[in-house]
């Protein structure tokens, strides 16, 4: 996968914080976002699955489909990540990503 405009839905661990983005490069973004590149939201929520993602022809596009999601009800994103991936997966290990560790419980 090379540039292809895309927007995605990260998130912290199944039902935890969710982070909408978009990018020209999704594998290279989800790189950065495991590196811990992004000096905020991201990197400090710990919000590095591949839960959900498109792709569309053009940038316009799928910044107009982040704009549509960021102002959708949490339960609506939460529908619409369970539609494709009911179990909350981390979809960028089938590009061959290492498996993130789980979760520590939260006390």
């Amino acid at each position: 996968m090379d540039r292809q405009p895309a927007v995605y839905i990260l998130a912290s661990w199944r039902n935890g914080t969710l982070y909408i983005g978009v990018t020209s490069n999704l594998m290279a973004r989800i790189v950065q976002h495991r590196a811990g590149s992004f000096g905020s939201f991201t990197r400090m929520y710990g919000v590095k699955r591949l839960v959900w993602f498109a792709m569309a022809d053009t940038m316009e596009g799928v910044i107009a489909r982040e704009k549509q999601l960021k102002n959708w009800h949490r339960a609506w994103k939460i529908e619409l990540i369970e539609a494709d991936n009911p179990t909350w997966r981390d979809l960028a290990e089938d590009w061959g990503f290492d498996p993130l560790p789980r979760p520590s419980s939260r006390a």
